[in-house]
């Protein structure tokens, strides 16, 4: 029988710790003895210095002897001007860090927390705090007693309490009465928190399993995840499956509950057509915001295309020789039926692979509106892709969510069908990126007496976010179109260019090459993954920078097909922030290091800090005392504090999934029977093209024939071509 015990003491150092789980192992001084214990547990909440009651039992490692295992804690406000130094010290407080601790309990010994919690303006008393440092200590101060509780209410639910910062910064004052009322929102509200740490809290309150609240939960869970793997609806026995696999519940209480948040309107069910592939129960379940954004852009794009008037341009044959002759080129058939369709139709859409011509014909396109007095605004969805547009036209160019305006405050954007932009030729570049929302959004915002021009490389991955908008919008055959396929003389030249649409077409790339002549496609054959390691590092830090004279961190872009494994996104990135990288480490979260000058990439969309997923920035500044890290994106400084560190991660490496709409003067690429579940053709073909200079291939040629032969797209459930027939067909009065 294990016999539970109490002890007291100071926490001396945190060995390990999870952030994920909170599960820590670290180093106490127990109270009037002279020996360190080492104690383990979910802990997320306690800091070096602080003092603690761990309520547990003993038991002896077979590695590392004897520990105590604690079952939940208490803290306790350290006594000792020692103790309080190092407890302040710990990070704990934001505006105070080792030396500004010292300096306080130097001055207020052990009435320090005293001073800060009941006469804090003493703290002036000390050398380097004034006005604006104890407010920030002020405001600190209060935020951590209040996180604390949300913190021990979810361990005494059996949860850690790692989540109760996001928690707390989402619901303030409320969270412990919202988490009680309906633990279940966490998953839907909480950046970082999924339904299973929901479900668990929610279980130790005593929700039961067969519970509706937790049936309408796990589907919306379902909904979101499927969401996020790029299905705007899902079929309704399918969908009903896979809830099952997750709540574990009979298949009544999963279609009861899709009544109830039917009648909430937070999902729509739709009848499908009975000629599509699924037969039994044929019915499509959306949650609410996809059906909305997909029957809207349907609905729009005919409104564009067919109601909305619009002025002609005169003389467009001249319009184009003037332009030609001001550009000293000439343009080619499609190119020119690219120009005319972008001048003559309402809506329009140009797409094409690399070295086809798609900036000259954008290029022509604006000069010639330009000239006739329209206003043409450009836009694209990444900060990258609009800066390229930008430094590849001469014209402004904005991401889709700056040219809307994002309203952080109250939700949405400014720009809207209320408030439209201000545009007589809108034209927005790698629309392939481009999700079902985000598209509704800019759709709404679009004047009905525009003129929309959609450019894009239809045959690169579809959009991160839900649905396939470019590839459904050609397919359908409503829109018009023109897809140019010719390679021009200049982009021959480029080997990376030949074989992208060597790839696109499902032939191997061209591997051989002259051995002293410099290129800029290169091929790698190595099969250990370790091997593939130390090549990969060696390229980047010696004989890339050596020889073709590019910067090691800056210009050159490892792409990978996972996040997991020895050539997966984590493992790489940490490789290769040791190889590149010297600066000494500043700051450790839980298994993640940050360091000065680090490449790292925002992974959500954070509207108040106008940086979205994708951006990729250098940290310039890591101030401990402050609690925060400076990142600058292409001139743009973003001050992130360390509780949103979960939104940055490193950038030495990043998936190719990740990479859409950017553009690197050097791509690196390892293709390895590792990745043998993502060896796709699209997938090998948009990593390729993110090379503007360089691209090197590492890895076999077996997994390289694989990739070029698997063109099985992964299915995405859209109605977005057919419902773009179908309101044309209405319009025009057909069947």
């Amino acid at each position: 029988m294990t016999i539970e015990s109490v002890i007291q003491g100071q926490l001396e150092r945190i060995t390990y710790r999870n952030e994920d789980t909170g599960y820590t192992i670290a180093k106490m001084k127990v109270n009037n003895h002279k020996e360190v214990i080492t104690f383990t547990g979910n802990l997320a909440s306690v800091t070096e210095g602080e003092t603690v009651n761990l309520r547990g039992h003993w038991y002896c490692h077979p590695k590392y002897g004897e520990q105590f295992k604690v079952s939940s804690y208490e803290p306790v406000t350290p006594a000792t001007a020692k103790g309080i130094e190092k407890y302040l010290g710990s990070g704990l407080i934001k505006g105070i860090g080792t030396v500004m601790a010292k300096r306080i309990v130097s001055r207020f010994g052990v009435a320090s927390l005293d001073i800060i919690e009941h006469s804090i303006e003493q703290l002036k008393q000390v050398e380097g705090i004034g006005e604006k440092r104890i407010a920030m200590i002020k405001t600190a101060w209060t935020e951590q007693k209040e996180v604390k509780e949300v913190m021990l209410f979810l361990q005494s639910n059996g949860v850690s309490s790692a989540y109760a910062a996001k928690i707390f910064k989402q619901y303030g004052r409320e969270s412990v009465r919202i988490v009680k009322e309906n633990p279940y929102r966490l998953a839907m509200e909480v950046f970082g928190i999924g339904f299973i740490t929901a479900d668990k809290i929610a279980e130790n309150m005593g929700i039961a399993k067969d519970s509706i609240l937790r049936a309408e939960a796990g589907i919306l869970y379902v909904l979101k995840k499927l969401l996020n793997e790029g299905h705007v609806y899902y079929p309704y026995e399918l969908l009903t499956e896979e809830c099952r696999k997750v709540l574990e519940v009979e298949r009544d209480l999963i279609i009861r509950a899709f009544g109830t948040i039917a009648f909430e309107k937070r999902i729509v069910i739709e009848d499908c057509n009975e000629n599509d592939e699924i037969t039994a129960n044929n019915k499509a379940i959306y949650l609410a915001k996809c059906y909305v954004s997909e029957k809207g852009i349907a609905e729009m794009l005919n409104d564009l295309m067919q109601k909305g008037k619009r002025t002609y341009l005169m003389g467009m044959d001249t319009s184009v020789d003037w332009v030609q002759k001001e550009f000293g080129i000439r343009l080619a058939e499609k190119q020119l039926l690219a120009v005319k369709g972008a001048v003559d139709k309402k809506v329009f859409v140009i797409t094409g692979g690399p070295g086809t011509g798609k900036t000259t014909i954008i290029k022509t396109i604006i000069r010639i509106y330009d000239k006739s007095g329209f206003r043409v605004i450009l836009a694209a969805p990444t900060g990258r892709a609009a800066k390229r547009m930008f430094e590849m036209t001469g014209h402004e160019a904005k991401t889709l969510h700056r040219l809307l305006e994002i309203n952080p405050q109250e939700g949405g954007f400014r720009k809207n069908e209320r408030n439209p932009l201000d545009a007589n030729v809108i034209i927005v570049d790698e629309v392939s990126m481009v999700d079902t929302i985000l598209m509704y959004h800019f759709l709404k915002a679009v004047r009905k007496d525009a003129t929309l021009i959609l450019v894009g490389d239809v045959n690169q991955l579809p959009s991160i976010g839900a649905g396939n908008v470019l590839n459904d919008i050609i397919t359908s055959g409503v829109v018009p179109y023109v897809h140019l396929n010719e390679i021009f003389r200049q982009a021959k030249e480029s080997v990376v260019v030949m074989n992208a649409h060597r790839i696109n077409s499902g032939y191997m790339p061209v591997l051989t090459f002259e051995k002293d002549r410099l290129q800029d496609f290169y091929f790698i054959q190595l099969e250990d993954p370790e091997k593939i390691i130390n090549e990969i590092v060696s390229l980047c830090k010696e004989r890339i920078p050596g020889r073709f004279q590019f910067d090691a961190i800056k210009d050159i872009q490892v792409l990978t097909a996972m996040n997991k494994g020895v050539l997966g996104v984590h493992h790489l990135n940490n490789t290769l922030q040791n190889a590149l990288n010297k600066s000494p480490v500043e700051l450790i979260k839980g298994t993640r290091q940050f360091k000065k000058h680090d490449k790292v990439m925002q992974i959500v969309n954070n509207y108040e800090k106008d940086v979205y997923n994708g951006d990729i920035g250098f940290i310039d500044e890591i101030d401990d005392e402050y609690q925060e890290i400076t990142v600058n994106y292409d001139g743009g400084e973003v001050v992130y504090d360390y509780k949103e560190l979960d939104e940055i991660v490193l950038a030495y490496a990043v998936s190719i999934h990740k990479s859409q709409g950017s553009e690197y003067p050097v791509v690196i690429l390892p293709v390895h029977m590792q990745h043998y579940m993502l060896l796709q053709r699209n997938l090998l073909y948009t990593g390729i093209t993110r090379g503007r200079k360089l691209v090197v291939l590492i890895g076999t040629k077996k997994a390289l024939a694989i990739a070029v032969k698997n063109n099985k797209p992964c299915k995405r459930y859209t109605y977005l071509k057919r419902r773009l027939v179908e309101v044309f067909n209405a319009e025009q009065g057909t069947v």
